[in-house]
């Protein structure tokens, strides 16, 4: 077939145009700029991932305790904390500067022992000035008794002698009313060198408060000053003041404080026996008893507080601690322990229709499937899926999930 078209048609047609080229080249790059995307999309979710998963949630944390296991039939449970009838912040009555201090934390200490001293000198020279004035006004008496008694012998014999005309009735007056005078002048003398003395055991008490003793036997849970600083009774500390020596809090007078919701207070009675089982120590059963209901509520939480007094002391019991108690009934035909833990009830919540609770272990919320029982005011009882002692995330976040990394939150934060 003969072709008509020259050699300079057939180059032309072998010549590649730069924009259909660039266009070619553009649609060959577009899959491999999509792939880089992607690929970058999904590395940045996966870190977004990984740093998600890596951050600890906030929690806070309670403690699973077994339930009341006795022959006494438990009516109520409620929570609350061991308390000191009695504590001291122990301070100074004056201001001075603390030149010893002869505690530590967790010390024994003895009514009247030796806690700090204060710096004597300012109280020891008013001590000296106020003896010496004390010195002076009894000086004072002594001369104004003496002065009285030469003038009542002086009077005596003017007296004596008036009614014979050796001196005049004038004279004798006039020696009379000296001795009044010098009577006043004894009774004056006398209430200044009290007034003196007085000053000397004002000084002597101040000079005594330079020592600071302990007001009872007790244990120094807290010591709040050091050597250097200022101590005033005024100030609650700062700026180099301190506003006391140290918090000493008498361990036999521990007792526990709980709160119980105002609907179920008409089964608490005074006297009746309790169970306290520390969060500490969830398998320790502690016998107790109600001494008193306090006669006020606390509109807020809708509650009334309850006294409970501890039927045994015991080392491993200190102030601030949580406590859960059982207020029994003494029941003989009910002698069978209740079965399973206790467990505040916004610990348990659904999940896929089933009751779960979130257990802490090693740092990482782990699901687990309960069976629950009664309740006993804010706790829920656990008859399967728990052990006591077991730490459970106390309001668990609607989005915690099996085995996300949990942080625990300090009760104080």
């Amino acid at each position: 077939m003969n072709d008509n078209r020259s050699d300079n048609d057939l180059l032309h047609e072998l010549r590649i145009d730069r924009g259909q080229r660039d266009d070619d080249e553009s649609r060959a790059r577009w899959p491999w700029i999509v792939a880089i995307v992607i690929l970058v999309a999904i590395i940045v979710a996966g870190g977004a991932l990984y740093t998600l998963r890596g951050r600890a949630v906030t929690v806070q944390t309670s403690t699973a305790v077994a339930a009341a296991s006795s022959s006494d039939a438990a009516v109520l449970q409620a929570t609350g904390y061991v308390v000191a009838r009695r504590q001291a912040n122990v301070s100074a009555q004056i201001i001075d500067t603390v030149t010893q201090v002869l505690i530590e934390e967790g010390d024994h200490v003895q009514k009247g022992q030796v806690l700090a001293k204060l710096d004597p000198t300012q109280y020891q020279a008013q001590l000296d000035s106020a003896k010496a004035q004390y010195a002076a006004a009894q000086a004072g008496v002594v001369k104004a008794r003496a002065t009285l008694q030469q003038d009542r012998e002086n009077a005596a014999r003017m007296n004596a002698v008036v009614a014979r005309g050796y001196v005049s009735k004038q004279d004798a007056q006039q020696a009379n009313t000296l001795v009044a005078t010098d009577a006043a002048a004894l009774d004056a003398a006398e209430k200044q060198a009290q007034a003196a003395q007085d000053q000397v055991q004002a000084a002597r008490v101040n000079m005594e408060y330079t020592v600071i003793r302990a007001p009872f036997a007790g244990v120094v849970t807290d010591k709040s000053a050091e050597v250097g600083e200022i101590m005033s009774p005024y100030t609650a500390g700062g700026g180099g003041i301190a506003g006391g020596i140290a918090t000493i809090v008498d361990m036999n007078s521990l007792e526990v404080d709980v709160d119980v919701n105002e609907a179920y207070i008409s089964r608490v009675k005074p006297g009746m026996p309790v169970q306290a089982v520390l969060d500490a120590y969830p398998d320790w059963k502690i016998s107790a008893h109600v001494i008193a209901i306090i006669p006020s509520a606390d509109k807020a939480k809708a509650t009334v507080k309850v006294r409970i007094g501890l039927d045994q002391k015991d080392p491993r019991i200190i102030p601030q601690m949580g406590v859960r108690v059982s207020f029994l009934e003494k029941n003989s035909a009910n002698n069978k322990p209740l079965p399973g833990v206790l467990v505040p009830k916004s610990a348990i919540v659904q999940r896929g229709g089933k009751s779960v609770v979130f257990v802490v272990t090693n740092g990482r919320a782990e699901r687990t499937t309960v069976t629950t029982g009664a309740d006993f005011s804010d706790l829920k009882q656990v008859t399967q899926g728990l052990s006591a002692g077991a730490e459970i995330v106390t309001t668990p976040p609607a989005d915690l999930k099996d085995g996300e990394k949990v942080q625990v939150k300090a009760s104080g934060d």
